[in-house]
């Protein structure tokens, strides 16, 4: 079986093409093109939408060559449905409904931080983890039960990549910061008291947003430390919470600011306490990719019926802790 997923959530625009053997993959390929916006500024939703639908064809195109693959070898196409800026979805979508109507390909609508997961889980080869999902647009700790995954802490209001990529778009740089502010943060070892909020097992990073502003004028590197040292024993604090409540011995780390070191050394050190195998997916792929929603797709075909084109839109708001596990 052979599925080619499609992401535009946001600032990526990602064709990848996996062959599923069983219940493993092989990444075929995996090729993107990432909207930059200005120093300083964040995505804006239409701009990167006009970005993706400039770059679809070429980045399709790569796709398949790469693969050494024609679009008729394609036996299903996934796409983000959601959560995701608007406009970056719906160009997706409307590429995945073009091919899929034109070729006559079934067609599966997936959620983005599921494929997150389950890419990871593939990649790493973690069986039944305690996840930790740290990007952009999500900051969770979950773990699967009856067939649903289980929300054991959250953000109560921005997320840990948020706090990134607002901090840095603060001091002049552009989206995404992260590896920025890890490289400054690195240079450093000073650190400056934050404000520290951890409220039963969710996190909350408003506070330690304004608090790191005004610590700027002081340096950057010791800014960026002392917000990376905090936000990440938050993170740690809830994480070895949750692993202590759900008795789990696999911890899987997804999403962009899983190629964070400093995180993964913290987190490292917990499941070393609790006897916990760890699992960082690979850098490569930790950020959005085509290859989560390829996979997922492929997941799912192996159990749903595909979508009607009619009914293949976007959810700009698609909780994960919402969908049935069915494969």
């Amino acid at each position: 079986m052979i599925g080619l997923g499609i992401e535009s959530t946001a600032h990526t625009f990602s064709c990848a093409i996996i062959e599923k053997k069983g219940k493993k993959g092989t990444i075929l390929s995996d090729v993107r093109k990432i909207y930059r916006p200005p120093e300083g500024q964040g995505i804006h939703p239409r701009e990167a939408s006009r970005h993706h639908a400039e770059h679809s064809p070429g980045v399709l195109a790569d796709c398949l060559q790469k693969a050494k693959l024609g679009i008729n070898d394609i036996d299903i196409i996934s796409y983000a449905a959601g959560p995701g800026l608007g406009p970056c979805l719906r160009i997706g979508a409307v590429v995945a409904r073009t091919l899929a109507s034109y070729y006559d390909i079934p067609i599966y609508p997936v959620n983005h931080a599921l494929g997150h997961i389950e890419l990871g889980k593939m990649l790493t080869g973690a069986k039944d983890p305690l996840v930790l999902l740290v990007s952009g647009g999500h900051t969770m700790i979950l773990a699967l039960l009856s067939n649903k995954w289980r929300v054991f802490g959250e953000t109560l209001d921005i997320t840990l990549g948020q706090l990134l990529d607002q901090i840095g778009r603060y001091a002049g740089f552009a989206s995404p910061c992260g590896p920025k502010i890890e490289e400054l943060a690195i240079k450093s070892n000073k650190y400056h008291p934050l404000p520290y909020v951890v409220k039963g097992n969710d996190v909350s990073f408003s506070g330690l947003l304004s608090a790191t502003k005004r610590i700027i004028p002081k340096g950057l590197g010791e800014a960026f430390f002392s917000m990376q040292e905090t936000a990440f024993s938050m993170i740690g604090e809830a994480t070895e919470r949750a692993l202590s409540f759900t008795g789990k011995k696999e911890l899987l780390i997804v999403g962009g600011v899983a190629a964070n070191k400093r995180l993964s050394d913290i987190l490292t050190s917990i499941c070393k306490r609790h006897n916990c195998k760890i699992y960082t997916v690979p850098k490569e792929y930790s950020g959005d990719c085509g290859s989560q929603i390829s996979w997922l797709g492929l997941l799912e075909s192996s159990k749903n019926l595909a979508a009607k084109i009619e009914d293949a839109f976007v959810k700009q708001s698609w909780r994960l802790d919402t969908i049935e596990i069915t494969y």
